[in-house]
């Protein structure tokens, strides 16, 4: 499999090198298997002979011409993470050479990926407009602003949608670049997570913090701060948009058009985040915080808990 990973002035570091350190060890540890993959021929592309990553190294990269025929294109990560400098390079001259090729690459049906920012990559050439995709929580409200026609879940580590896969916050391309192994060999990719100490990560939503996401608009951070001061009582949209100074509408469409999801749901986020540190940092029984998070029964927050951290309370306390 014909692999090509673009280096480009301003790339993540990091992403870049776990994108070829994971295919690296995927190809060293092939032959631990009774019954190997193919191999990956990994190379590094760019459009000049030498590029600069985002913290000044220098990369040495082969000719981009004719990776948009590889078997697969990843594009890492830009290193940028203020949302205006990170809009105005991705669209602006500087990424023109970046958007081109990935159009180029999905116009002759060659899958590509990306991770983290570099997602902005793949939306502003267009090759996700009608798809599935994920990016780094915390960009999520400007990425869904930016890019309507891309239905974007950022509590997903990793989303493959018709040819296009991505993944979440910069240390996501471990995982994006374990799937791509992982198409191949289930097996091969469960051997180089276990040499490299990396655990299944399914989901963004532990690391979340929901009170980031609500400062991208007035009114959800204005219902943000209501909700956390009724955290302990039963939610009611009405009131906490009379609240809040709007109609439960005007709530309900804003919650939706900047978080990608209800004002409900956002409040059970608030409530998993507050059950979680409670069961950190205190002795309190889970009755107890359940009861402090608005809940009736400890049962109804141990479901809660393990559909969006991926954990039971008891690993949670835990940690």
């Amino acid at each position: 499999m014909d692999v090509a990973v673009l280096a480009y002035d301003g790339v993540f570091d990091s992403g870049l090198s776990a994108v070829l350190d994971v295919l690296e060890g995927a190809n060293a540890m092939r032959d631990e298997l009774p019954q190997p993959p193919p191999a990956w021929r990994v190379r590094t592309v760019g459009f000049r002979r030498r590029v600069r990553t985002g913290a000044g190294h220098v990369v040495t990269t082969e000719p981009a011409a004719g990776a948009e025929r590889a078997d697969l294109l990843i594009v890492p990560a830009l290193a940028e993470r203020r949302p205006e400098a990170l809009l105005a390079h991705v669209s602006g001259p500087a990424s023109a050479a970046v958007r081109s090729l990935v159009a180029e690459a999905r116009a002759v049906g060659t899958p590509v990926a990306s991770a983290c920012t570099g997602t902005f990559l793949l939306a502003e050439a267009g090759v996700l407009d009608g798809r599935k995709a994920t990016t780094s929580w915390w960009l999520a409200p400007v990425f869904r602003k930016r890019y309507p026609a891309v239905t974007v879940d950022e509590t997903r580590m990793v989303t493959a949608s018709d040819g296009v896969t991505t993944a979440g916050a910069a240390f996501g391309h471990v995982d994006l670049a374990l799937a791509v192994v992982r198409m191949s060999s289930p097996a091969l990719a469960d051997l180089v997570a276990r040499y490299l100490v990396v655990d299944e990560r399914p989901s963004q939503s532990a690391y979340t913090i929901p009170s980031a996401l609500a400062q991208s608009d007035p009114v959800v951070a204005a219902f943000e701060h209501w909700a956390r001061l009724h955290l302990e009582e039963p939610i009611s949209v009405s009131a906490a948009a009379r609240a809040v100074g709007v109609s439960e509408r005007t709530l309900q469409r804003t919650v939706r058009r900047v978080l990608g999801t209800s004002p409900v749901r956002f409040v059970q986020d608030l409530r998993v985040e507050q059950a979680s540190h409670l069961l950190r940092t205190t002795d309190m029984s889970l009755d107890s915080i359940a009861g402090k998070v608005g809940y009736e029964h400890a049962n109804t927050l141990r479901i809660l808990l393990r559909e969006r951290t991926g954990s039971t309370a008891g690993v949670l306390r835990n940690r």
